[in-house]
């Protein structure tokens, strides 16, 4: 018998679902596998089952050290994407302000939920979290932006200094020879005053 095209959609029957489940997951495993062999490249494969078993599978480097790396060479990414999520399900700053002047001064002040008030109260924990999020990022880029500039002064000082040196040194020859000229001329000069007397 040979083989035939199966059709990708969920399987219904439960046993035949979990033996497809069972092979197609030791198969991706196995290619996984091959393609570290062959490539000679990191592989990590994490499968969760409808049940919520995690299988996982390294080949090459600890799975470990593959997750590592991932976090490294895609952090921006996955920062950005954790406080989206978390600006995703609520207001922006001026709107949830705006909410809750308009709920605490509305005349019902009597008629708000705890429900409700809760709700604002975690709202206004996540902007406020958010907001030392973004406030630390923009301090910690001020003070990398003042790092690199002292690195460039101290770089300019170091080079200004073997300059200085340089010269110093320079100037220290030249007062040497000044004065062996002056000395030489002194002495040749001592040494014809008697010729011509």
């Amino acid at each position: 018998m040979g083989r035939r095209k199966v059709e990708i959609k969920r399987i219904e029957d439960k046993s035949s679902r979990q033996v497809t489940f069972c092979k197609r997951r030791n198969g991706l495993i196995e290619k996984a596998r091959q393609l570290s062999v062959l490539c000679g490249s990191s592989v990590a494969v994490l499968i969760v089952s409808s049940i919520g078993k995690v299988y996982s599978s390294s080949s090459g480097d600890s799975m470990a050290k593959i997750l590592k790396h991932y976090e490294v060479q895609h952090a921006d990414k996955l920062k950005t994407l954790d406080l989206t999520e978390k600006t995703q399900n609520y207001l922006s700053l001026n709107e949830l302000l705006e909410t809750v002047q308009r709920k605490l001064e509305a005349a019902n002040v009597d008629n708000i939920t705890v429900q409700s008030l809760i709700s604002l109260e975690e709202q206004s924990k996540t902007a406020l979290s958010l907001t030392r999020a973004r406030k630390t990022e923009l301090m910690m880029q001020l003070v990398k932006s003042f790092q690199e500039k002292e690195k460039l002064l101290r770089d300019e000082n170091t080079v200004l200094a073997s300059q200085m040196g340089k010269e110093k040194e320079f100037l220290e020859t030249e007062d040497e020879r000044a004065m062996l000229l002056e000395y030489s001329s002194g002495s040749n000069l001592r040494e014809t005053l008697p010729l011509l007397k």
